[in-house]
């Protein structure tokens, strides 16, 4: 079968679950006005190991008033040293926009996520040592939809990073008034659906695919990762579509992971639902995410893949149905309850 779908290096284990670095608190951001910032160690919480996280307050842009201020305490882990930053806010010059793609950051331990999901696995570290001391280039942004605040600073958009670390940043750590980048492009033009949610947001997480090659699909391959943390295979964008952690599972595992999905009759076949062949080797398993049938007698239907020679596809199928390949089995991912 040329529609080829397995992981790499190899297709018969099920890539772990990373979790993000240990050691550093939430990330955090001080408001845009700024006047004074006040370190000193806290030698109980130190002994203690305790790390706090910031306060969130009121919407970015909209501080309290000029006696307003935000608290954090950060985890210095290199000296084993809890130290808090009281910072207050005033009535000074908002910041100038930074200039497009590089900007300026505040704060220590900011982490960066393999994708654009706060939830999703540490990449790196901005400010590691020190408070503001990186500066960030970033290509584009995803305005994920979830708000990350801190002090009076709020944002819902992560900035894809290409140095001096590559990955997603959530822009509250970026020393700018605004709650975006400035002159830096929105991928998916305002919006990217996030992880777990209804069938409709599965499959539209899946069609992001067919145009975010910039404006084309994006290519297949079983060695490459694309931008969003995701293998370029179709397991793993079956699991990108599912919010399943980077860089995919695999096709077997789709298959046999009751974590993940049941077997289900074909008739119950609803959109969201996968077929998948997880029999052989590397160069024949395959899977694709079920939309809808074509007509009443449910001889052919509608699906997204991501398979060999092409990239992501969006076409009618007879795969699991009578009269097609017989390997391909129904699944219901379990993430939707039913």
């Amino acid at each position: 079968m040329y529609e080829h779908s397995s992981t790499h290096p190899a297709d018969s284990t099920t890539p772990k679950d990373h979790t993000a670095a240990a050691g550093g608190p939430a990330e955090h951001r001080r408001p845009p006005f700024r006047r004074a910032v006040v370190r000193r160690v806290l030698p109980a919480m130190a002994a203690a190991g305790l790390g706090v996280t910031g306060f969130a307050g009121s919407a970015h842009g909209t501080p309290a008033g000029p006696s307003a201020g935000a608290t954090k305490l950060t985890r210095d882990t290199a000296a084993t040293a809890t130290t808090v930053s009281a910072r207050t806010t005033g009535a000074g010059s908002v910041r100038q926009a930074a200039a497009a793609a590089d900007f300026p950051t505040w704060g220590t331990r900011w982490v960066v996520h393999a994708t654009a999901d706060t939830g999703s696995p540490a990449v790196g570290m901005i400010n590691k040592s020190a408070p503001g001391q990186d500066r960030i280039t970033a290509d584009y942004q995803v305005d994920t939809g979830r708000k990350v605040c801190e002090g009076s600073a709020c944002s819902t958009f992560m900035a894809h990073l290409t140095g001096p670390v590559t990955g997603f940043l959530s822009v509250v750590a970026v020393d700018i008034p605004q709650d975006r980048l400035p002159g830096v492009p929105v991928q998916g033009g305002g919006g990217q659906p996030q992880p777990g949610g209804s069938r409709q947001e599965m499959l539209n997480r899946a069609a992001t695919w067919l145009t975010a090659n910039n404006g084309s699909q994006v290519p297949y391959s079983q060695a490459k990762i694309w931008k969003d943390g995701y293998r370029q295979d179709c397991s793993g964008y079956a699991s990108m579509a599912l919010g399943l952690p980077t860089p995919g599972t695999n096709t077997v595992g789709l298959a046999t992971d009751r974590s993940i999905t049941r077997p289900i009759a074909l008739g119950e076949l609803k959109p969201g639902d996968l077929l998948i062949d997880a029999a052989g080797d590397n160069n024949n398993r395959h899977v694709v995410i079920f939309e809808k049938w074509n007509n009443d007698a449910h001889s052919s239907y509608t699906a997204y893949e991501q398979r060999g020679g092409h990239g992501t596809d969006h076409r009618t199928l007879t795969y699991g149905l009578p009269g097609g390949d017989a390997e391909f089995k129904p699944y219901r991912p379990v993430t939707f309850g039913d």
